[in-house]
Order: structure tokens, then sequence, then C-alpha cells
């Protein structure tokens, strides 16, 4: 083999080896879901949580469904795609029973947009809620 060949097979290893370490930060793959910490403090979230609800309601108000309480986000994941999209589980109140919601919400702040992509009620049962 020559200098040249050797040369060119360090560089795409060594560009593999990066890309396998980057990723591992991305849950393993890149583009993974990564959890984010403190979601109840965490007020760009909550925010999330509360525009998710807010848009849910209105698109329900036009076709005359109900409406869901915002109460709080309880877990929530980010995933970079174009842009960022939010997995949230939010604590609401619909029909004055307490439920739990999944959300997914594409933020774009370059175009400062933000657009809720779904929004259904989990299978998910809220217990040992009572602190919210």
């Amino acid at each position: 083999m020559t200098k040249a060949r050797l040369s060119l097979i360090a560089v795409v290893v060594l560009a593999l080896l990066e890309v396998a370490v980057l990723a591992e930060g991305y849950s393993g793959r890149i583009g993974g879901r990564r959890r984010i910490k403190d979601v109840r403090s965490n007020e760009e979230v909550q925010g999330l949580g509360r525009f998710s609800v807010e848009e849910y309601n209105r698109r329900s108000r036009r076709s005359g469904g109900g409406e869901v309480e915002f109460l709080a986000v309880l877990v929530a994941e980010r995933q970079v795609v174009a842009g960022t999209k939010y997995y949230l589980r939010i604590l609401g109140i619909e029909n004055g029973r307490k439920r739990i919601f999944e959300s997914v919400v594409v933020v774009k702040p370059w175009l400062g947009s933000k657009q809720l992509i779904d929004f259904s009620a989990s299978r998910l049962f809220p217990s040992r809620i009572s602190n919210f």
C-alpha cells in the first residue's frame, strides 16, 4: 500500500471514531432523543407545555371538542432535527379529571416558529399526582 492510501484509511478511521464519540452523547445515535433534566423548574419547557395545550384548545374549539387545562410538564425529551423537536408528557385537567397527555412540538428559533405536531391523551394514568 502507498503512503497516500494509508493516510486516507487513517483519516477515514479517525472520522468514524469521532462520529461514534459524538453519537454517544446523543443516546447512542445521532439525532437521538435526550431527556431534559429539571423539567419542573425549566421555564422554556413549561412554556412549551402551556403552548401545546393552548394550541390544542384553539384547534379543539373549531371542531367543537372539549378543552384541557394545563397543570405542568412532567417529562420532556429533546431531539435535534431541522430545529428542535420536543416530546412532552403533560399533566392537565379534562372534564374535571386529571389526565396525562403526550405532545410533540417543533421549535425553529431562527424563524421564530413553534408548531404543535401532535397532542393526544396518554395511555398512562396519573397516579400519585396529588402534589400538583
